[in-house]
């Protein structure tokens, strides 16, 4: 255990996975919650009156071992998970949320923290401690400090709930993924599939001892499945499977956990003095409101819409001119709309998938990281893994000094959880002069090597690698003093600024030159094809735009007014989806019950800020491409206005010092082609 709650004796205080065992964890997080207790109590006990330095940042700077041994457990509960780990998260999560409100119901620690707070005008404090400060108050204020005894207990009860809630429902969404195959014996039903899906498929049932070919409701196997497969009865069948996670009669089910979590955060936003769960969220967000996501969900919608439909149109129309299709259904999106790009732009992902070898576009990550930030990637073998797949990397700036350690684990396996993410192991954060430098992981699922191929990508699984590759880049050249306002802890709707911008450098010719070389010929894309990828870029993007805001719309609407009349998910949906809806109904699908962004990840009230954070990477770019896209000075001007600054700042604050403007929309617009 000592492992566990000591500083680590390895390479850069890495994590050392192979000496912890599963049965350390409960008396590691024990120690941890004890520690971080006595830490809480200091400050309190402290003689002294209160000051920035004896309260404030002593807070700032308590409980940073439990940080750790959380980081640790969670991150490979969602990358590497058991049913040991699973029951020591159940019983691990409602001691963490008794901790966080033992430490925001702390009396005697709020009142210290406002006497701080209260003479906040004449403490001559740096930009980065007035956030430290504003932020102190309001997570305490936020949070139940100025409850009653009584109200306390109820958020208490009300935290403590939805810590488990959560948790089943994200164990709930990955059983329900996992006991699905579509288990295919005639090689009839495989028309249409690339070779690389077939063989991945066949490889899967060989290592069960069985027939044939295996698919699964894992991306890098379903998605090629209803995009390619010919035989629709068994796109259906999948598509359906997918559609039904969560919202089945067996012990998976989410639909009383969807209501029950709606309805306690609703309960815990009132018990705080909001309207809603949103209004609580958005008070802490560039949005400031629900009025004012709606109202831009609302705008890009009405833009969005026109464009849509239109290209509805011309998919049905193009599925009945090709196969006599009637009515277009959900399983036919994907397998029509890539027919009809090939058509459009002689363009698909297996002629694209030659030239985007994982390890090269890695490389072709790291290169642009290095033109623009002067980063340097070094894979090392002396960092302990949790997994043999993970790749460990020492991170260095142009002078040779240590910056982050960076790990990549990139295929899916049975105790993953689906989708792309970045996390960290440690933060960035200075003390007692040192300055700590964070751990950063980014997890995905792509496609795996197969026995003849190496792991080929398609152009999504490259955008999305270079999505969380942003991600860790604002993880990696954090610089702040304080671990709660380094890196990514920033407002949700800024986040995905750092992510999303760097998927731009994926149409970019000057960029794509650098990585995209056949994995057989070592023969650099031809300009032909890039010019193609650019071209189609937009293509549907209508569609995609309506689809997107669905997502944002459906989030709003469990959060941004009461639930408590809400009894049924589906019904529910069905209004909510009443705006957007191109394709029929499927009655036993459901969006909610396993839409873990949202009700098991950190995105409820928040799923807007994909769309915002559009706006700030368009015209973010829009910047980099009238001044060059490797060019120095913006680089430069990005990472010290944005990637270094963490929550230091308000990001509008940030966002202008970077552009010297407010974002505009019309550079989205552009991009999508959604300008008249």
């Amino acid at each position: 255990m000592a492992t566990l709650t000591e500083k680590f004796n390895t390479v850069h205080d890495t994590a050392p996975f192979s000496a912890i065992a599963e049965k350390d964890y409960i008396p590691a997080f024990e120690e941890g919650i004890t520690l971080t207790l006595k830490e809480i109590e200091d400050i309190v006990s402290n003689p002294e009156p209160p000051t920035f330095a004896n309260t404030i940042e002593a807070l700032a700077y308590s409980g940073l071992t439990l940080d750790r041994i959380s980081n640790l457990f969670f991150n490979l509960h969602s990358a590497e998970t058991n049913d040991k780990l699973e029951k020591i998260a159940q019983e691990v999560a409602p001691k963490l949320s008794a901790l966080g409100n033992d430490i925001t119901l702390n009396i005697d620690l709020f009142s210290r923290v406002k006497a701080v707070y209260d003479q906040k005008s004449t403490l001559n404090l740096t930009p980065e401690q007035e956030t430290l400060l504003e932020k102190s108050f309001k997570d305490f204020a936020r949070n139940g400090a100025l409850l009653n005894d009584e109200q306390k207990q109820k958020l208490r009860d009300i935290d403590s709930k939805l810590a488990v809630l959560k948790l089943k429902y994200g164990e709930n969404v990955l059983a329900d993924s996992n006991a699905y195959q579509l288990h295919i014996t005639n090689e009839k039903d495989l028309a249409g599939l690339p070779e690389g899906v077939i063989e991945a498929a066949a490889s899967l049932a060989k290592s069960e001892s069985k027939e044939g070919w295996i698919f699964t409701l894992d991306y890098p196997s379903y998605i090629p499945f209803v995009t390619y497969a010919d035989n629709r009865d068994l796109r259906k069948e999948i598509t359906l499977a997918a559609g039904r996670k969560g919202f089945q009669q067996n012990d998976n089910n989410n639909e009383s956990n969807v209501l029950e979590i709606a309805k306690l955060r609703h309960q815990r936003a009132q018990l705080l003095g909001y309207k809603t769960h949103a209004d609580f969220v958005l008070a802490e967000r560039m949005a400031e409101s629900p009025a004012k996501v709606l109202a831009f969900l609302n705008d890009l919608l009405e833009k969005a819409k026109p464009a849509a439909q239109y290209e509805f149109e011309e998919l049905t129309a193009f599925a009945k001119q090709k196969d006599g299709i009637e009515q277009l259904e959900k399983w036919d999106g994907s397998y029509y709309s890539e027919k009809l790009k090939q058509e459009k732009f002689q363009l698909d992902d297996e002629l694209l998938k030659p030239y985007f070898k994982l390890e090269n576009v890695l490389q072709g990550a790291f290169e642009i990281a290095n033109r623009l930030f002067d980063l340097k990637f070094t894979e090392v073998q002396t960092i302990d893994k949790y997994h043999p797949d993970v790749q460990t990397y020492e991170v260095t700036d142009g002078n040779n000094n240590f910056v982050a350690v960076f790990y990549a684990d990139f295929f899916p396996r049975k105790g993953k959880r689906q989708g792309a993410w970045m996390t960290s192991f440690k933060p960035q954060y200075i003390k007692d002069g040192t300055n700590e430098r964070p751990h950063v992981s980014i997890v995905c699922n792509f496609t795996p090597p197969t026995e003849t191929k190496p792991a080929l990508l398609t152009f999504n699984e490259v955008t999305t690698l270079f999505h969380e590759f942003g991600h860790a880049l604002h993880g990696m050249l954090a610089n702040t003093q304080y671990p709660n306002l380094s890196g990514t802890s920033v407002y949700w709707d800024f986040v995905e600024l750092p992510s999303q911008i760097m998927e731009n450098w994926c149409y970019e010719k000057e960029a794509l030159t650098l990585f995209a070389k056949h994995y057989q010929t070592g023969e650099i894309i031809p300009m032909e094809l890039v010019e193609k990828i650019r071209e189609s870029a937009a293509f549907l993007e209508g569609m995609a735009t309506v689809r997107q805001l669905s997502f944002g719309l459906l989030d709003m609407g469990w959060h941004g007014k009461d639930p408590s009349s809400i009894s049924n998910v589906k019904e529910f949906e069905k209004e909510q989806f009443a705006s957007t809806q191109f394709y029929p109904d499927v009655e036993d699908n459901a969006m909610s019950t396993s839409f873990s962004h949202i009700f098991n990840g950190g995105y409820s009230s928040g799923y807007y800020s994909y769309k915002w954070a559009e706006v700030l990477d368009a015209d973010a770019f829009e910047y980099f491409k009238e001044n060059g896209i490797f060019n120095k000075e913006i680089a430069e001007k990005f990472k010290d206005n944005i990637l270094s600054q963490g929550g230091t700042v308000h990001p509008m604050k940030l966002y202008k010092q970077f552009r010297g403007q407010e974002p505009q929309v019309d550079p989205l617009l552009r991009r999508a082609g959604l300008l008249k």
